[in-house]
């Protein structure tokens, strides 16, 4: 949160008057914050995840925008397709082999899945719990529709200034500071509410435990 969102907000909000930095600098320098991270993220641990490749490619989008001078509705369209295409992929994967709740939710992270596999087989329950993970997909992919929308409106509500001026730097910091108690917060809300029910769920087919279905 230091790094990716107060950071970048308070540079926005504080840095860019021309006596200071100046707008340009100013957003480079807080775009830098979260690029910087998420490469550091992917060095450390030596593997990038698609969905950490999909939010530096929509940072620097953010960047393009307010150095090239683009309409700010294009802000907008920009904050609500990256979610909106997460829900997309999420959605499509209910009609593949391996929809995306399995990497996203009921992963080996969260999940002894090998203990819960075989609890399913050993109950003969398995297919039943393969259309609650079905299920469960279409509800993932609906967070990330609300996180669209939400984006959308209040990316239009909050900047309008010319893109690359101080006044849209600044909007865009407190647009930063506010979509995580207004989008960032309720979406974890909806998916610790997802994986509860997911486990509960699991619970009754399996018969084991939700200590003993959750790592840790």
């Amino acid at each position: 949160m230091l790094i990716t969102v107060l950071l970048p907000a308070l540079v926005l909000m504080m840095l860019s008057k021309p006596e200071r930095l100046g707008p340009t600098w100013a957003l480079v320098l807080a775009l830098a914050f979260p690029v910087f991270w998420g490469a550091k993220e992917a060095l450390t641990k030596r593997k990038t995840s698609w969905m950490a490749v999909l939010g530096i490619v929509s940072t620097l989008l953010t960047g393009g925008i307010g150095l090239l001078k683009v309409d700010p509705f294009w802000l907008a369209v920009k904050e609500a397709a990256v979610p909106a295409l997460i829900g997309l992929i999420v959605l499509g994967s209910n009609w593949t082999r391996w929809p995306l709740i399995r990497i996203l939710v009921f992963n080996p992270t969260l999940f002894d899945v090998d203990k819960v596999e075989a609890a399913l087989k050993a109950r003969g329950t398995t297919v039943p719990f393969e259309l609650k993970l079905r299920t469960g997909t279409l509800l993932l992919a609906s967070v990330f529709f609300f996180s669209a929308v939400m984006n959308y409106v209040l990316a239009r509500w909050i900047v309008n200034s010319p893109a690359g001026s101080e006044a849209f730097n600044e909007e865009l910091g407190k647009l930063t500071l506010v979509s995580y108690p207004a989008i960032a917060v309720p979406s974890m809300l909806m998916m610790m509410g997802l994986m509860w029910w997911l486990a509960t769920g699991a619970k009754k087919l399996t018969g084991l435990d939700l200590g003993e279905m959750l790592h840790g």
